[in-house]
């Protein structure tokens, strides 16, 4: 049987390797067709510096996600991943477009990755960011914030302990919550916390310094990838963390300001590294 497609809603750059840049390479190397929605176009990520913004306009992209939605491939579908999303009407366009996807098709599964801030704060507006806490976290089957994201969609600091950290996880409205730079007991270490009804577990790794941006969007991509696969939840984890250690590995010994996706694309299919997990059940 051919792998389900896979709707990928979030940022696009020319350059570089995050957002559905990312997201894309990961799921297509993983072998699901993608349907790859871009909600702003930029020349490189704005970390690096400012640059043109090109955005659709509302009725645009409402429009564009009401064809999908009403497409004749519809049930090609198997899972729709959301991230960085430019307005609170984007926001409703996508709601809308999750809600009529999974009344038709109830194993549909929906990543949301809250693309809204990290330590420094939030880097979209406070209202955009209301609206993905209001309208998609309660109707996402997996989310994937950082440990910042975490704290604001609960109106909470950003947590600074692993029990605080599984603490505010376990009050998400979502089944499945994974926390990435989740702090641990060793502050030269960092890692990926998965919780749900059953499971806590934690897969850490030494920081890096300094890193490139897109590892938040490619664990997104490459969990979700794995859990349509029917890859248990906690071997899940491990390879998804591998993968992603061991690409931002590559990318420090470049000593690149970017992800080399189409260098490391094995490290997303098998990575040599593995990552030890500790279960906190």
């Amino acid at each position: 049987m051919p792998k389900k497609a896979v709707i990928v809603i979030s940022s696009h750059v020319a350059r570089g390797s995050v957002g559905n840049r990312a997201a894309v390479f990961a799921l297509e190397t993983l072998g699901f067709p993608v349907w790859a929605i871009p909600t702003i176009t930029l020349p490189w990520h704005p970390g690096h510096s400012p640059s043109t913004r090109v955005v659709a306009s509302d009725n645009e992209f409402s429009s564009f996600l009401n064809d999908i939605q009403n497409s004749p491939w519809i049930d090609e579908v198997g899972a729709i991943l959301s991230g960085y999303l430019a307005n609170p009407k984007q926001v409703k366009a996508v709601a809308n477009l999750v809600s009529n996807i999974k009344a038709k098709n109830q194993d549909c599964a929906y990543l949301c990755d809250p693309v809204i801030g990290d330590l420094g704060g939030l880097y979209i507006p406070q209202e955009t960011a209301a609206a993905i806490r209001d309208k998609l976290i309660p109707l996402c089957d997996i989310t994937t914030p950082n440990r910042f994201e975490l704290g604001w969609l609960l109106d909470q600091e950003t947590p600074q302990t692993i029990e605080q950290t599984i603490d505010f996880a376990n009050q998400l409205k979502s089944e499945k919550v994974i926390t990435t730079s989740c702090p641990t007991e060793n502050s030269n270490e960092t890692g990926n916390l998965f919780c749900n009804s059953s499971k806590i577990i934690l897969a850490k790794h030494a920081k890096f310094n300094d890193p490139p941006n897109g590892p938040g969007d490619l664990t997104a991509a490459i969990y979700l990838g794995h859990l349509l696969s029917k890859i248990p939840d906690e071997e899940n984890l491990n390879i998804t963390t591998s993968s992603v250690f061991e690409i931002l590995q590559n990318a420090t010994k470049r000593s690149s300001d970017e992800l080399a996706l189409e260098s490391d694309a094995q490290s997303i299919v098998k990575p040599d590294t593995r990552i030890s997990l500790t279960d906190l059940s």
